[in-house]
């Protein structure tokens, strides 16, 4: 069976225990407690196998030291060395493994829910004191055991939590092949079949594969390693990781996310990609109103923000080096430039970023007008603009683009306009770019042409004319003319047509006289 097979089989697998054990809950709330126990399972594999490795010298398997002579001793060492390269410990008696066991031990569902409890709070616990504290803190308080959702008596929400640890039990988690990134992708995978049924709040945490593969290859063109990748408002991590895969290697990822739900499920993506705890760094923050890495330049931010978010817009923010040197601020009902202007900020001199806005920012007025105009006029950041197509996000129907920016342009005496609106296929009720929709606007990007009806590159005197409205339909004209109507073999077809109802008009009354009765014509 091929890698690919494999990784199909396995999200699978996994998607099936998801739809089948949540029964009447709403797949929304399931998604927390099946991505916590797939983490856990994670953690516990990872766990066991490091510890194993520790104490091959010593002729000991991990579950051996519990009950050794030297038990303490071993732990003790254990501990200290997994939390330096893993960044957490669990004993033993703590791993996945055995409170599956223990909770369908003699064929009956035992209780383990206390003990689970424990377990998970134990992980974090674990860190207290540690570089890696920041990182695991919290990550399971959204594993709430003691909910309703599970089950209306304790004994039911335990039969449930049973279930779901025996089915994930019986997967295995081929983690020691540190070549292969099956599991977090199935992971990911995982996360966008929920995305795809969580309707309007799956926006919140997840961009579409598609649209982040985009982002991340116009972020790494031409690139085979990054300093460093940010996203201001990072999700689930989709984006971060999306750009990893682009290049061959990247030094840190930074992002930041308000959510502290979405926010504790991109630092367990992260760890499932395999991402070491030092190389991460996530903060659960308002990314506009506290900005946690405002000190920082990166390489490459890519961003999906929250489309024509509400935001202060306090005057206070005209003294913020984001913000003070255009003059004006984003409108508060519209933070959409706010986001753009937090990271062009944070933009390296030889950084790229792209983001994704609606299309009410190419062409408002008022002060979105005052810092388009300054942000090409006065800066020259602009580098592209894409257009999308619609209904391509999850809760959303609208059209949107993407801006490019760069602090040091090559083209900086025009902007790149690509209408990619026309250029998808409808899944369900969704619509998806394709593998060559795709490729075609990654060529376009790299190649800057003019290719009739899809790109055009405009002299910035163009965009002045404009009055920097940058609406795409200025710039590359789509419109298609019908095709001149043929009077004469219109005419011909009229005859035709008389001919036949004639015949056939007599063929009736010929058939009423047959019958004899009142012929209608």
């Amino acid at each position: 069976m091929s890698d690919q097979e494999q990784k199909q089989e396995l999200e699978q697998k996994l998607w099936n225990i998801a739809n089948t054990l949540r029964g009447k809950m709403d797949a929304d709330d399931f998604r927390d407690y099946i991505l916590g126990f797939i983490f856990f399972k994670y953690l516990s594999k990872k766990m066991d196998l490091y510890a194993n490795e520790i104490l091959a010298p010593d002729k000991l398997t991990f579950q051996q030291v519990e009950g050794h002579a030297q038990e303490e001793a071993f732990m003790d060492a254990i501990r200290d060395a997994a939390l330096d390269k893993l960044g957490y410990f669990l004993k033993p008696s703590e791993l996945f493994s055995e409170l599956a066991r223990r909770g369908n031990a003699g064929g009956k569902n035992n209780f383990i829910l206390d003990d689970l409890a424990k377990v998970l709070t134990g992980i974090e616990q674990s860190t207290m004191g540690a570089e890696s504290e920041e990182d695991f803190g919290n990550l399971f308080e959204d594993l709430d055991l003691t909910s309703s959702k599970l089950g209306k008596s304790e004994t039911d929400k335990n039969e449930l939590i049973v279930k779901v640890l025996a089915h994930l039990e019986q997967i295995d988690f081929d983690i020691a092949n540190t070549e292969s990134d099956m599991l977090g992708d199935a992971y990911e995978y995982l996360i966008g079949k929920f995305a795809s049924g969580a309707g309007k709040k799956a926006g919140e945490f997840y961009t579409p594969q598609q649209v982040s593969s985009v982002l991340a290859q116009l972020v790494t063109l031409g690139k085979d390693k990054l300093k460093n990748v940010y996203d201001p408002t990072c999700g689930s991590g989709s984006l971060l990781l999306r750009v990893a895969k682009e290049v061959g290697t990247v030094g840190a990822f930074y992002g930041q996310e308000s959510n502290p739900t979405t926010y504790n499920l991109c630092r367990m993506n992260m760890i499932m990609h395999d991402v070491h705890y030092k190389r991460f760094d996530i903060k659960n923050e308002d990314t506009l109103e506290r900005p946690q890495h405002i000190d920082q330049r990166f390489e490459a931010i890519v961003a999906n923000p929250p489309f024509s978010a509400n935001w202060s817009a306090s005057p206070l923010f005209m003294s913020d080096d984001r913000f003070s040197a255009y003059g004006k601020l984003a409108p508060r009902t519209k933070a959409d430039f706010a986001f753009l202007q937090h990271m062009v900020h944070q933009l390296d001199d030889n950084g790229t970023m792209a983001i994704v806005l609606p299309h009410g920012v190419l062409f408002r007025g008022a002060a979105e007008g005052h810092i388009r105009q300054y942000l090409i006029k006065d800066k020259n950041y602009l580098d592209t603009v894409i257009g999308l197509p619609a209904n391509i996000f999850y809760g959303t129907s609208i059209p949107t683009s993407i801006l490019v920016l760069k602090k040091g342009r090559v083209a900086k005496d025009n902007v790149l306009f690509i209408d990619a609106s026309q250029h998808f296929e409808k899944v369900k009720t969704q619509n998806v770019l394709r593998p060559e929709d795709i490729k075609k606007i990654i060529n376009t990007y790299e190649q800057r042409v003019t290719t009739d009806k899809y790109s055009y590159v405009a002299p910035l005197s163009e965009i002045a004319e404009n009055d920097y409205n940058l609406n795409i339909p200025r710039y590359v004209d789509t419109f298609e003319e019908e095709a001149p109507v043929d009077l004469a073999a219109v005419a011909t077809d009229l005859k035709t047509l008389d001919k036949e109802m004639a015949t056939t008009d007599a063929t009736i009354a010929d058939f009423c006289k047959e019958l004899e009765i009142d012929s209608p014509f």
